[in-house]
């Protein structure tokens, strides 16, 4: 993904689900208006989740995502139904594709039951219309009981968000893609609730340092996600960024004339940091605010006294959401592992899994440090927050855990207007 396009975490995710050979993957090549999926006449032509980044029009920059059939069969169809579960996690609007000439299944009301759960809006589309029975076609355009795509007399479309949106559609000929992608528009996802990077927390003209440790770690000759996403919100602002190394913070400082109205560091190097900055000016790391972008800072502080309570030979699951070459000292595999047997004083045993892993079920663990999670969206941040803090898993960020390690958690979330928990103090 290059610098002029908006980062997937930031992207609208539709995924599309049903059964095995409903046509999803038709329906994804027609609303899209290219071969993205493979299409078959054979059952299960699709094996595994296909992620497509793209402008979609209405609606703007989104992923796609077509899914293998939810009806798969035997040990391989089990990893399949299971991939389909964990696209799940990351949709924003899901599309249920059902064979119109076969008619709604099982497998299909089960769909539907999860989307209900996860509180996902979505789109039933009764494919193949032109093979379908056309009285049948027409009970199902006529439909009120159950949700309506139909619009008011101006043509303006509208939507009950209570009930499913149910279409008739024919990746054949065409009928009901344009209605679809109308609809798709009218379900997107309002402003969520979490707040932007850092824009908010600044007035025009004013002045954040940005410190970008430059190191074995740091990618060639660019900067990374939340470093670029900062820079961006800080202009969005009207205030100005001055970035430079944790090495010239010193000689930075000194040379601007007047004191920065916010320093934002690496987490690595919070520790010097928070030795070079003059403790009147408030500092914080990326991966702080980008928890808090995410929507899930309070659960990340809330996790806080979970750290200190870690004994002899606890489980602790480190998560990463991108995938990345290790190095030698890695912050997810060396340094959090090296920090939290510190601050505990606790033999923990430590185990990792980066892009889209993560356990279906976290219960066997006593803590999960997660990263800021710039490569995902907030509802898939969100949810494994929900299933690890359902099954009273702490849920820990890499920001806040470093800060607390350091010795400056109360001082990094001050200009966030967050507390630590009483417990830590």
């Amino acid at each position: 993904m290059s610098l002029n396009d908006t980062p997937s975490g930031e992207r609208i995710h539709i995924g599309f689900f049903g059964r095995r050979n409903a046509g999803k993957s038709s329906i994804v090549n027609g609303i899209t208006d290219q071969k993205m999926s493979i299409v078959s006449d054979r059952e299960g032509t699709t094996t595994d989740p296909v992620y497509k980044a793209m402008e979609l029009l209405p609606l703007g920059p989104v992923v796609i995502i077509d899914t293998p059939g939810f009806d798969d069969e035997g040990t391989l169809g089990e990893l399949r139904v299971a991939k389909t579960r964990e696209a799940l996690r990351k949709t924003d609007i899901a599309v249920l594709v059902i064979d119109g000439v076969r008619g709604e299944t099982p497998e299909d009301r089960e769909l539907q039951q999860l989307f209900i759960k996860e509180g996902i809006p979505f789109i039933v589309v009764y494919n193949k219309a032109d093979l379908m029975d056309p009285a049948a076609v027409a009970e199902i355009e006529d439909c009120r009981e159950t949700g309506t795509a139909d619009g008011p007399a101006d043509g303006e479309m509208t939507i009950d968000e209570e009930q499913p949106v149910i279409l008739c559609a024919s990746a054949e000929t065409g009928r009901g893609i344009l209605k679809l992608k109308e609809t798709l528009a009218a379900l997107s996802p309002k402003k969520s609730d979490a707040p932007p990077l850092v824009s908010d927390l600044l007035a025009p003209n004013d002045l954040v340092v940005l410190v970008i440790p430059i190191d074995e770690s740091a990618p060639k000759g660019r900067l990374i996600l939340p470093q670029q996403q900062a820079v961006r919100d800080i202009l969005d602002a009207g205030a100005i960024a001055l970035a430079c190394r944790e090495m010239e913070l010193t000689e930075t400082l000194k040379r601007l004339g007047r004191p920065p109205e916010l320093v934002i560091t690496d987490s690595q190097a919070f520790k010097a940091v928070a030795e070079i900055v003059p403790e009147s000016v408030p500092l914080t790391s990326f991966s702080i605010l980008m928890a808090r972008h995410k929507g899930f800072l309070d659960a990340a502080l809330a996790a806080v006294p979970a750290v200190g309570r870690l004994s002899d030979g606890d489980r602790v699951l480190i998560a990463e959401g991108c995938t990345h070459h290790r190095q030698c000292n890695d912050i997810g595999t060396v340094k959090i592992p090296r920090w939290l047997r510190a601050y505990s004083g606790a033999n923990i045993e430590v185990e990792t899994c980066s892009g889209r892993e993560f356990p279906e079920n976290p219960d066997g663990y006593r803590l999960v440090v997660h990263c800021g999670g710039c490569m995902l969206n907030e509802r898939e941040v969100q949810s494994r927050m929900r299933q690890t803090v359902s099954q009273g898993v702490p849920f820990i960020n890499y920001g806040v855990l470093i800060a607390l390690a350091t010795g400056i958690l109360p001082r990094s979330i001050r200009a966030l207007n967050k507390s630590v928990p009483a417990e830590t103090h």
